[in-house]
């Protein structure tokens, strides 16, 4: 679309409107007139299928001779009328074009299409979920006949509840054929997995993949079905869309801190109380789109589910009993108070900033300085302080002339979002380059693939920004704002540039985003990656600009709010080593290394704030003195900063799961009893108190988060505008904090080698730890429904390895690795690099370490013990 203003007239009225814009939209945004659709999203290219948008179309008459306009007697512009109607969806706005959208002929076309499409319709809209938001229901009030006739005799019957796979559930007489579905999973995600069956009046979706619906995204597809063909098995038949409160909310799961809206209505198979019943996007261009993962929709059933810690536990005679909420906070008080600069604090990912403020404050009452984050194996976050993402950058921006760089990540299975927004960049032109010891699926879309071998991914950003160097593709005036520029160009003299048509490809890009995983890194690795990434930014000009950027691929939801707030994982290291005298456990980890399991027996008491009482919460540790019930983020008010340095706000969608508190409530109440004032009453005053102490927090009070930025094109604005079920933006878009490079202080570039790394010795493997979208983490695995979706334990062994070894694809295998013992099954293929094992984690319940080390696989014969 072009910035040039042309003049529209529509049913005879001029309006103002860009050039080339897709002629539903224009009419929509710029003069408030309802062209009606099915088949046409603004996410998607316009295909035309189903005719519901026919307006008639004409241009202004020119002389042929002079190419000036000829004019009607009264000086009005003649117009030219098209022979036939023409489809609004696949028309662009142009300079001279007049559009009729209430003549006879455009009137008679929506009826009969409508009631074409009701010939073979179920009159089913009182049992239908989308009955009360149905686009079909409300196009058919408006411009649908009064009556049928069609004989009902002649009625085509199909299939009524045929599963697309587990999750999604077709009826195949509501659906109208309009292809969103099919296009969505082909156009937007990439996985090919639904099509059309038959013809004519029998043609249907079928799935084509195996599994069947295999992807990531299917609930994305009931919410663009503008009819109730597609619905999600989590929500179909459990609640009225009208009886629904839909409460603006955060997902709790990842870094990208996607927008959704959390429907909750009184249940009664809950006893009567609110629960959440679905989970829609709600759109924000600079986040999710109008896009969640499958992870993000269906799980949200930890908030009440019935594995919830209901009452504070405390030990009494070598047991864990319940107790009230004075005696824990008191016992917990008192352990905190004895034990003065020598308690440490552990904070899990999906604690929130308030949580974070209030842990920091009792830390530092105490005067301790030990405030670690999980999990521990995360580098330096600073290059994100000073080249992070721009503040308002949007990925959707990005396109022919800019570049995307991802490397030691595999985006689908940690981000999913970002996937889509790599993937998409790529389909508009963006240079995308996959750097990774493993392959991905997201190397199927890039220009340009690097596959390097383990802890080598340090050596290719520091070939790229050698190559940048060498060849000038450096940008002269950033460089005058930068340290360290000389000492960087002789530490890479000499560095191997075996990717220079990539370098070159960055470098000269217009805008330049790279995202920076952990892949096959310890800490000491993950700095380096994340400093080195920072170096080809600064000297290649991509640093402090709109669209330009390092975006960290951090695990959980928070984790860039805790570094915000002084927490580290370096801290965590530390106290894995040199355990405190007290441990405050905050939002305990669903799993970890063989090393945290030491550190709970090495201290002399732990006190948990945990939503689940397991063993990573301390249940079977005899030092767990006081265990403190938290609410989920579906319970209260508060707010997470994505990966992006976006705070954003969520807020109470239903009442608490027992006798739980927030997190910040409960460190409140331990403080007050040390002699801290009050904790405040509310969520907002925290976090009022929070930005009058954090700088980069300063303009981060609720009603600022709570503000809605404009939202181009306003998906979620109306049901009426295009026919799906994604909320607007209501409840906030969050803010995001400035980079350093965003402001005009210098930036410093410092030459990183990649640590020695691991070492195997004779025999042994890399084994190093991965993560897998759908986890057994009990936020997730609570969702019972996605079970058949969670990959049992596994391991995955590079083809060569297994042969050597004489292992075969399925076998059980056992990988011995820091002490530890984990059973698995073997999947042999290409995946893994030769001499690696990945190992997802929180797949199996038995400890694994987080980072790369040394270790071997041995095939056993017994079967692989059940979680």
């Amino acid at each position: 679309m072009t910035e040039n203003t042309v003049t529209l007239h529509i049913d005879g009225t001029p309006y103002q409107m860009p050039e080339g814009m897709n002629l539903v939209d224009a009419a929509r945004i710029y003069a408030g007139i309802e062209i009606p659709i099915f088949c046409y999203h603004p996410k998607m290219e316009p295909v035309g299928m189903c005719r519901m948008c026919l307006v008639d179309i004409g241009f202004e008459a020119r002389d042929r001779a002079t190419g000036e306009p000829v004019l009607n007697p009264d000086g009005t512009p003649q117009v030219r009328w098209g022979r036939k109607l023409e489809t609004g969806c696949t028309t662009r706005v142009t300079a001279g074009m007049h559009i009729r959208t209430k003549t006879q002929a455009v009137t008679k076309a929506r009826k009969d299409i409508l009631e074409f499409l009701l010939s073979s319709h179920p009159l089913d809209c009182p049992i239908c979920d989308k009955g009360g938001e149905c686009p079909l229901q409300d196009l058919t009030m408006r411009h649908g006949p009064g009556t049928s006739r069609m004989a009902f005799d002649e009625k085509k019957r199909l299939g009524k509840h045929l599963p697309l796979g587990d999750l999604i559930v077709l009826d195949c007489e509501r659906c109208i054929q309009c292809a969103r579905c099919i296009r969505f999973q082909a156009e937007v995600v990439g996985d090919d997995v639904l099509a059309f069956h038959e013809r004519a009046r029998s043609l249907q979706i079928i799935s084509i993949s195996d599994p069947p619906f295999d992807t990531y995204f299917g609930g994305n597809t009931a919410d663009v079905c503008p009819v109730g063909a597609l619905t999600t098995v989590d929500f179909r038949f459990g609640a009225r869309p009208w009886e629904m409160e839909n409460i603006p909310s955060i997902s709790p799961h990842g870094p990208v801190g996607e927008n959704i809206a959390l429907g909750v209505r009184l249940d009664r198979d809950s006893g009567g109380v609110k629960r959440v019943k679905r989970v829609l996007p709600r759109q924000n261009e600079e986040v999710n789109e109008i896009w969640i993962s499958d992870k993000t929709r269906f799980g949200h059933h930890f908030t009440l589910s019935p594995d919830r810690l209901q009452t504070p536990l405390l030990r009494k005679r070598g047991e864990l009993v319940e107790a009230s909420w004075s005696d824990a906070i008191k016992a917990a008080a008192k352990a905190v108070k004895e034990a003065g600069n020598r308690v440490g604090i552990i904070a899990g990912p999906m604690m929130t900033n308030e949580d974070l403020y209030m842990l920091r404050g009792l830390a530092g009452h105490v005067g301790s300085r030990k405030l670690g984050v999980w999990p521990p194996n995360l580098g330096d976050p600073d290059p994100v302080a000073e080249v992070g993402i721009a503040a308002g950058s949007r990925l959707t921006a990005l396109g022919k002339g800019d570049a995307v760089l991802v490397i030691a990540s595999d985006l689908e299975e940690e981000a999913p979002i970002w996937f889509l927004q790599a993937k998409q960049a790529a389909d508009r032109g963006a240079h995308l380059v996959v750097a990774n010891m493993r392959t991905t699926k997201l190397d199927r879309y890039a220009g340009h693939v690097i596959a390097y071998d383990f802890n080598e991914g340090v050596d290719v950003l520091n070939g790229l920004t050698a190559a940048a160097i060498s060849h000038r593709w450096t940008n002269r005036s950033a460089l005058e704002r930068v340290n360290g520029y000389d000492e960087l160009t002789a530490a890479l003299k000499g560095t191997r540039q075996p990717y220079k048509e990539a370098a070159e490809a960055m470098a000269k890009a217009r805008n330049l985003v790279v995202f920076v995983g952990d892949d096959g890194l310890d800490p000491e690795g993950h700095t380096a990656l994340l400093r080195a990434a920072a170096n080809f930014l600064i000297i290649t000009g991509h640093a402090g600009q709109l669209n330009n950027g390092l975006v960290p691929v951090w695990p959980g939801a928070n984790t860039q709010g805790a570094f915000d707030l002084g927490f580290s994982s370096e801290n965590t290291r530390a106290m894995l080593k040199n355990p405190p005298e007290v441990l405050i456990l905050a939002g305990a980890p669903a799993a970890a290394d063989p090393a945290y399991a030491a550190l709970l027996d090495r201290v002399e008491t732990v006190i948990s704030l945990t939503m689940f009482h397991n063993a990573a919460a301390g249940a079977d540790a005899p030092t767990t003195a006081v265990v403190l019930p938290i609410q989920s983020f579906a319970e209260r008010d508060g707010t997470f900063t994505s990966a992006m340095r976006r705070v954003q706000r969520f807020y109470t969608a239903h009442g608490p799961a027992g006798q739980s508190l927030p997190a910040w409530e409960a460190v409140g109440l331990i403080g007050e009893r040390l002699g801290m004032p009050r904790p405040p009453r509310s969520s907002a005053l925290v976090m009022q108190a929070l930005t009058e102490e954090v700088r980069l927090y300063s303009e981060m009070t609720y009603p600022a988060l709570a503000r809605v930025a404009e939202q181009f094109p306003p998906i979620g604005a109306s049901p009426d505008f295009y026919g799906g079920a994604t909320r607007s933006a209501a409840g906030g878009t969050g803010i995001a904090w400035p980079s350093r490079a965003e402001g005009r202080g210098k930036l410093t570039v410092k030459a990183v080698r990649a640590p020695e790394g691991v070492k195997p010795g004779p025999g042994e493997l890399v084994i190093s730890p991965v993560r897998r979208l759908y986890d057994r983490t009990p936020e997730f695995y609570t969702a019972t429904l996605m079970h058949g979706r969670i990959p049992e334990p596994f391991a995955a062994v590079n083809t060569a390895d297994a042969s050597r070894l004489g292992i075969a694809n399925g076998d059980s295998v056992v990988v011995h690795v820091a002490g530890a013992a984990v059973h698995v099954t073997a999947v042999v293929d290409s995946y893994a690099p030769e001499g690696v094992v990945l190992l997802p984690l929180y797949l199996s319940s038995e400890p694994m370490p987080l980072v790369p080390l040394a270790g071997t696989v041995e095939k056993i014969t017994e079967p692989v013990p059940a979680d």
